[in-house]
C-alpha cells in the first residue's frame, strides 16, 4: 500500500465518492499514533487490556480528545489534502482534536444504538437528540470521518455502510429547504430509501480512514470479535456553506442526487 501521505486521490476514487459515498484510505495516520492513542483510551474506559472480565459492557462512549496523538492523527499532510480535494481548499476547519469514540467490547449483550441513521448536524442544543436536523446544505457538516484506532475485522464491529445511500437522503432532504429534517422524521421510515443499497463494512487495520459523504447511511453493530475496537467518528466541520450548485465532490454528489 502507498501512505495516503505520499499521493493524492485518483479520479477514481473520486469519482467513487461521488456515487458510493464514501472513500477509503490506508495509512492514513501512523499506526504508532494508533498505538499511543489506545493507551489513553484504554485510561479513559476504566478497564484493563488484560483482564477481561473488566470488559462488562458492549460499548463505552468516550469525548473529545485534543492534543497528541490524536490532533496528529487528524491532521496529516495527506488528510489535509484530501479534505482540500473532497470539501475545497479554504472551505473546512482543521481537528482540534479527535471524538467522539465508541470503545466497542466483544459481548453477547444488545449494545443498543444500531439503527441505521444519518449524523445529523445542527441544532444539537435541544436536548432531544431526535430533534437535531439536517438540511440539504449539510449545515454544520462537510463530512463524516471513521478513524480507525485498532485493527478491525469483519467480526469485530465495524461500522455498517449503505454505499450510495447519501443520493437518497439528499433527495429527502431537498423539499425541507433550509430548515431541512428532524433525525426523528428521517428515520421515521427506517430509512427504507436506503434498504437496496449494497452495504459495506468499515474494516481495516489501525491507521485506516474513511471519508463519508454527510448524508450517507451507516450503523453500528454488535461486537463478535475478541479484541475491542477503537474508532473515532468525528464530523469535518465546513467553513462556508455548501450547496448543489458548489464544485467540490460532496456538493457534486449532491446535485448528481438532484438531477
Amino acid at each position: 500500500m502507498t501512505p495516503i501521505s505520499n499521493r493524492a486521490l485518483s479520479d477514481a476514487q473520486v469519482n467513487h465518492f461521488i456515487h458510493q459515498g464514501f472513500v477509503r484510505l490506508d495509512e492514513a495516520f501512523p499506526e504508532a499514533l494508533a498505538e499511543q492513542g489506545r493507551r489513553i483510551l484504554w485510561q479513559a474506559t476504566g478497564c484493563d487490556p488484560n483482564r477481561p472480565e473488566t470488559w462488562t459492557r458492549p460499548v463505552v462512549r468516550l469525548g473529545h480528545f485534543s492534543g497528541a496523538p490524536f490532533a496528529e492523527a487528524a491532521n496529516t499532510p495527506g488528510l489535509h489534502a484530501t479534505f482540500d480535494q473532497l470539501v475545497g481548499p479554504g472551505r473546512w476547519q482543521p481537528q482540534g482534536g479527535l471524538g467522539t469514540f465508541p470503545v466497542r467490547f466483544p459481548s453477547p449483550d444488545d449494545p443498543g444504538d444500531t439503527g441505521w441513521h444519518i449524523d445529523v448536524s445542527f441544532g444539537t442544543e435541544n436536548p432531544d437528540f431526535l430533534q437535531w436536523r439536517a438540511n440539504i446544505q449539510s449545515k454544520g457538516r462537510a463530512l463524516l470521518m471513521l478513524f480507525l484506532f485498532s485493527d478491525v475485522g469483519e467480526a469485530d464491529a465495524p461500522t455498517r455502510i449503505r454505499a450510495g445511500s447519501h443520493l437518497g437522503i439528499a433527495r429527502r432532504l431537498a423539499p425541507a429547504g433550509e430548515a431541512g429534517l428532524t433525525l426523528g422524521e428521517l428515520a421515521a421510515t427506517g430509512f427504507a430509501e436506503s434498504a437496496g443499497c449494497e452495504e459495506v463494512l468499515a474494516t481495516g487495520p489501525a491507521g485506516t480512514v474513511y471519508l463519508c459523504h454527510p448524508f450517507l447511511v451507516h450503523s453500528a453493530q454488535p461486537h463478535r470479535g475478541t479484541q475491542p475496537r477503537f474508532m473515532a467518528q468525528p464530523p469535518l466541520l465546513p467553513t462556508v456553506r455548501l450547496n448543489a450548485d458548489g464544485p467540490s465532490p460532496v456538493e457534486r454528489a449532491i446535485a448528481l442526487a438532484l438531477g
